[in-house]
């Protein structure tokens, strides 16, 4: 039975029906930090995050903070990460952690209290996983995602080289491991109407993989921009009835704060009407 609790499926449509399906990342590369003048420490991710999140505020549904590039500089990362968290709350932003966090058991559950339970330090509406440990593992923190009305973003297909000879590989019924994944992801993501999502890259050819989109379940979309991929060509990578957020990130930061706004509207452009 679908939950009556109000979903991030609902919150991320209505969202992205008012901004369009741009997702801006926020990964504070030290090239980038460099160019920004920001400085390589925390107080550097600090500013540079904050200054994205209010470019991005009014113009976009999502942002994507990577998790890795904050944890790098400690407890002190971790901070700045609470306050660029907060400050995209406060803005109205959806915000997808891309942790991408994958264990069992009680492990999983540990990573959804910290990313997922309302009013944490470090609260985002979902969070990346990955399924290579059984999508089966991931039962605690996909129930703790939908408690708290958030979503899981797992990965099935993913534009890296090392990754095909996993993700493309044939189990004994036929179907590729990806498309395995995406297969449970979606009937989790029916069954709740969480609008737990899947990480396809933009990059990938899913007739390889054997991938189909379900409107229920969302697609967040890496590869756009520095990675090669056309904002222009999502609506012939994706049909018209998927949910799809198209992730640019360094495409984008690479404009600097002061043409930052500029160059999310840009993108925005070339995105199929």
């Amino acid at each position: 039975m679908t939950s009556q609790r109000p979903t991030f499926l609902g919150h991320l449509t209505a969202s992205v029906a008012a901004h369009g399906p741009l997702c801006v990342g926020i990964d504070p590369h030290p090239a980038l930090l460099d160019a920004w003048g920001a400085g390589a420490d925390a107080a550097g991710l600090e500013r540079f995050g904050r200054t994205a999140v209010e470019a991005a505020a009014g113009r976009v549904a999502v942002v994507k903070p990577q998790v890795a590039l904050f944890e790098a500089h400690g407890s002190a990362g971790l901070g700045a990460l609470e306050r660029v968290l907060a400050d995209a709350r406060a803005a109205g932003l959806l915000v997808i952690a891309d942790a991408k966090r994958g264990d069992i058991g009680s492990t999983n559950t540990g990573y959804a209290a910290a990313w997922l339970t309302p009013g944490s330090p470090l609260e985002a509406d979902a969070l990346t996983v990955s399924p290579y440990l059984g999508v089966d593992a991931l039962d605690g923190a996909f129930a703790a995602a939908e408690a708290a009305g958030k979503a899981l973003f797992v990965l099935a297909a993913t534009s890296n080289p090392e990754a095909r000879a996993l993700q493309s590989a044939r189990l004994p019924d036929g179907r590729t491991v990806a498309a395995a994944v995406a297969e449970a992801v979606t009937a989790r993501s029916v069954a709740t109407g969480a609008g737990h999502g899947l990480v396809i890259g933009a990059t990938v050819d899913r007739a390889d993989y054997g991938l189909a989109t379900h409107p229920s379940t969302p697609v967040l979309v890496p590869g756009f921009g520095a990675q090669g991929a056309s904002l222009g060509a999502l609506r012939t990578l994706f049909p018209a009835d998927a949910v799809v957020l198209a992730s640019a990130s360094r495409s984008i930061l690479r404009a600097g704060p002061d043409a930052l706004a500029a160059a999310i509207d840009a993108a925005k452009a070339e995105l199929p009407a």
